[in-house]
């Protein structure tokens, strides 16, 4: 039985707390916060809700920590942390500053003795394995990687931060020329504005200025500024009744040669009811490689790169053969 710690009990918390319920060889059996313990409200019976001062003594009983808690700018500092400690796992997807958060987790989890996985997720994660193998397969290609259609939390949120805004959805959505240019194996050059749109739906404040707002979600820096983006304005009635899950998903599409002329196209896609939960699950599915790996003397960070897939399976090598061979 692996003994899970979760760190951040948000959407992201909730959906590891859902995959652990689905694995008969993993328990729950701490959730740790920062605020105060007595904020939170655990569903899970015998969970234990404890303060982050507790895992810093480094004497928890756990097989390994899943570090789901507050935003891309914390786990930079918490993973290592605790990669110091415990066995850790996180889903760090800012793609540009991975190699800086390798090297700090593999520091200290190597001096710990301990396993630390990072940038565990869907993307990064199951679409980075899907664009090696295709790589690997086919030298000679290109690949393309289309999100959506689906909800972006980090955007949703930079529009709620807007002066005005009581509450944003924003969707990301491939442009269907651009996803059958590809799947047709052009091997088209896309500009970010060729490849996707987005969809901005927003509760304004009575009285508010939406025009103003309208513009400021538009010509936003990093976020929209480059995307073809339309605005709606709607009620909060139809907010919640319309937009209140987390769906998401997207393909990653291989385009290649094996010889001069003979193409090949593979893709690998995902559509989800629920993205938090979806991640939890392949958090969840790491949590048991980073056990496995550390019980047989493995130490250091690793990305899902590293990881053969036989370890993120609860059946045994001969049931894998067996059955899904």
């Amino acid at each position: 039985m692996v003994k899970i710690g979760i760190l951040g009990y948000g959407n992201l918390g909730r959906g590891v707390e859902a995959a652990i319920k689905k694995n008969d060889d993993m328990e729950l059996v701490a959730v740790y916060t920062r605020r105060d313990p007595a904020s939170l409200t655990i569903k899970t019976e015998g969970v234990a809700v404890k303060s982050t001062a507790d895992l810093d003594t480094g004497k928890e009983d756990i097989d390994v920590l899943i570090i789901c808690g507050g935003s891309a700018t914390d786990l930079p500092e918490m993973t290592p942390k605790y990669a110091a400690m415990y066995n850790v796992i996180d889903s760090f997807d800012t793609h540009a500053k991975v190699p800086v958060h390798f090297a700090n987790v593999d520091e200290a989890s190597k001096k710990a003795g301990k396993v630390g996985i990072i940038s565990c997720g869907w993307d990064p994660g199951m679409f980075s394995i899907n664009r090696v193998y295709a790589h690997a397969v086919l030298p000679d290609g290109k690949d393309y990687t289309f999100w959506g259609k689906g909800v972006s939390q980090g955007h949703s949120d930079a529009v709620r931060r807007i002066e005005g805004v009581l509450d944003a959805r924003q969707y990301t959505v491939p442009v269907p020329a651009a996803l059958d240019a590809v799947r047709n194996g052009e091997n088209p050059e896309l500009s970010t504005r060729q490849k996707h749109t987005r969809e901005c739906f927003v509760v304004a404040e009575e009285g508010a200025d939406l025009a103003r707002i309208e513009n400021e979600i538009k010509t936003m820096p990093n976020y929209f500024a480059d995307y073809d983006t339309t605005v709606n304005f709607i009620s909060a009635e139809e907010m919640k009744a319309e937009h209140s899950g987390l769906p998401h998903g997207g393909s990653v599409i291989y385009s290649g040669e094996s010889s001069d002329g003979t193409k090949h196209v593979i893709e690998y896609s995902l559509k989800l009811d629920s993205n938090p939960e979806f991640t939890g699950s392949v958090l969840a599915a790491y949590a048991r490689a980073a056990a496995r790996l550390n019980s047989e003397g493995v130490s250091g960070a690793k990305t899902v790169f590293d990881i053969a897939p036989a370890y993120l399976c609860a059946q045994s090598g001969e049931e894998l053969r067996a059955h899904l061979l």
